[in-house]
């Protein structure tokens, strides 16, 4: 990583007006170019939401109905627009709630600066009122956090706050501040950070290991790409597309990787992982070279690590040392942001193709599309699949549109069959697997990328978690589209009892509400489809909406997804039934 030094040069704003604390934490968010943030206010956090009442013109503040949906909002917000997502809250419950938003954010690598109000420094740790020690709770499960007693430190750690955030491998921070340090004074300077003492987000790259990389690319028969969610954070996506090129090898990628390379790009072999597409899975363990890109080898990816792809050498390019060894063994780890490591690998690199390798890809395509995607895309059966959703909303957008999925079958469905042209276009909760994540978190996908359409696509079972998201959508009347592909269970464990525990259904089915009254109950356009015959029309309306637009879809209560890799099992497992 690049030594960072006090000696860098720092942007500095001087004000010589003397402010209270809760009037610096605006003037510090100003000051780091933020003009939108998502909260709930409450009596630890009201100086500075009094504060921001004064600045509307020039901050946006989204009155989400939970914490929770603040911390999903804002991490939508952040992928799709590659900013910091910011969110706000107050201390106790408030703060508690934007836990598992915080934990999503930190494993899916999403930067995001989370500010809580605390009780006044003179009464922590006496059980007060609302008090949680959030940094205790916290500090697992972000990159950073701090907690401010006095006013004059609020614009150091805020600075600090959004460099940590946003630099080398992003992650969450948050930062608690009591409520005297709000009400307190200090004069204003602010200065921007450009380096920690001891944190170094960007590790050098040895050149040795780029040509080491390049060598056994060169001398490769069966290689094999899987790029993952570093390629975006990196803006790597043309550099990867031009290495992909050149070297003619097969890629593949993990659920946060998709959209990184175009859906239709002849290269890309599809999804590895527990639910991935079977040629990708099956030969990972026939490739005599694998090349992981910015990915972290999840067991959801790898499945045995005794058994994974031990005949290949791997190389392993990655920002982050701590992930490089941790599950798989890598003979060159090649360190750096990937679009930098790319670069420099490129002209190393001769021009080559793999047909007859990639031709084994296309082998295993054919049997998936006859044994699982034929029938799951075009059924004939009277129920509708979820996958023939997929189908009518890509017929619909051309592949443009950001697909927002929930956790589950759902989930798995939208990340094999969505289509897209573009990177940053499928947001979803990979590492932590929130249920709920979809609705709030396409309010803030949204608002990161205006111009374009957002689908989410949610489950019957998570679409409740944060149902009341809706009213979030009715007071700002986002044009966000939401579908629920409601099968009447919670449908990825139902599988799950049905394939490993005997048919046992144990509280898993679902007795669900109207949901068309509900959306309606907010104003907001809905419809229900039951038969086939009706759903394109139905996926035309709402797209052609430019309002925000509500979509029951009634599919088959008992489909699974396949393919699938059981737990334990090894990737060449994969099962198609």
């Amino acid at each position: 990583m690049e030594t960072q030094t006090e000696t860098l040069k720092k942007e500095t704003k001087v004000s010589n007006k003397r402010m209270t604390g809760a009037e610096a934490v605006i003037q510090c968010l100003l000051a780091e170019g933020v003009d939108l943030i998502y909260g709930y206010p409450g009596g630890a956090i009201m100086p500075v939401y009094d504060e921001l009442y004064k600045y509307q013109d020039q901050l946006h503040h989204v009155l989400t109905r939970h914490e929770q949906g603040a911390t999903h909002a804002a991490q939508g917000y952040a992928r799709t627009s590659g900013r910091v997502g910011v969110a706000l809250a107050t201390s106790g419950p408030g703060a508690t709630n934007f836990v598992t938003g915080i934990a999503d954010a930190q494993i899916d690598s999403t930067p995001m600066v989370c500010i809580t109000g605390q009780v006044g420094s003179h009464l922590l740790g006496s059980d007060a009122f609302q008090e949680t020690d959030i940094i205790g709770i916290s500090t697992p499960i972000t990159k950073w956090n701090h907690q401010i007693t006095k006013a004059e430190d609020i614009p150091s750690v805020l600075a600090k706050a959004f460099y940590i955030a946003r630099s080398g491998r992003p992650g969450p921070v948050l930062i608690d501040i009591t409520k005297d340090a709000q009400f307190g004074e200090l004069d204003f300077i602010y200065e921007k950070c450009v380096g920690v003492r001891s944190y170094k987000p960007v590790p050098k790259t040895d050149p040795s290991t780029i040509k080491e990389a390049a060598k056994l690319i060169n001398s490769s028969k069966k290689p094999m790409i899987v790029f993952g969610q570093g390629v975006i954070l990196g803006e790597a996506e043309e550099e990867l597309k031009a290495f992909v090129e050149k070297a003619g090898i097969p890629s593949a990628w993990t659920i946060l990787g998709l959209s990184a390379l175009p859906t239709k790009h002849p290269l890309n072999v599809g999804m590895v992982g527990m639910h991935g597409n079977y040629g990708p899975n099956k030969l990972t363990n026939e490739c005599d070279l694998l090349l992981a890109i910015g990915m972290r080898f999840d067991d959801r990816v790898t499945g045995n690590l005794e058994t994974y792809a031990k005949q290949a050498k791997v190389i392993h390019f990655e920002i982050d040392p701590a992930e490089v060894n941790k599950n798989v063994k890598a003979d060159v780890a090649v360190m750096g942001n990937v679009k930098n490591t790319l670069a420099q690998l490129l002209p190393l690199v001769q021009p080559n193709t793999h047909d007859s390798w990639l031709q084994e890809y296309r082998k295993y395509d054919a049997i998936e599309y006859d044994k699982v995607i034929k029938n799951e895309l075009f059924p004939d059966k009277d129920g509708l699949s979820m996958g023939e959703v997929i189908r009518g909303i890509n017929q619909e957008t051309g592949g443009d549109a950001v697909i927002v999925s929930d956790v589950g079958q759902h989930q798995m469905i939208a990340c094999r069959y969505a289509e897209f042209t573009q990177s940053k276009s499928n947001i979803t909760s990979g590492g932590l697997g929130t249920m709920g994540f979809a609705l709030p978190a396409a309010i803030g996908a949204k608002m990161g990328t205006p111009e374009r359409e957002v689908v989410a696509i949610i489950g019957d079972g998570g679409y409740q978690m944060t149902i009341q998201e809706l009213g979030t959508i009715f007071q700002t009347k986002i044009p966000v589209k939401i579908v629920v592909l409601n099968n009447d269970f919670l449908g990825m464990v139902r599988q799950w009892q049905q394939l490993f525990f005997d048919k046992r259904y144990a509280s898993t089915e679902m007795v669900n509400p109207d949901f068309v009254k509900i959306a309606e109950g907010y104003h907001i356009k809905s419809t229900r489809i039951t038969k086939r015959e009706n759903l394109q029309e139905a996926i035309a309306e709402m797209i052609a909406c430019k309002e925000p637009y509500f979509l029951e879809v009634c599919v088959e209560k008992e489909n699974n997804v396949f393919p699938m890799i059981p737990t334990g099992a090894s990737v060449s497992d994969v099962r198609l039934e």
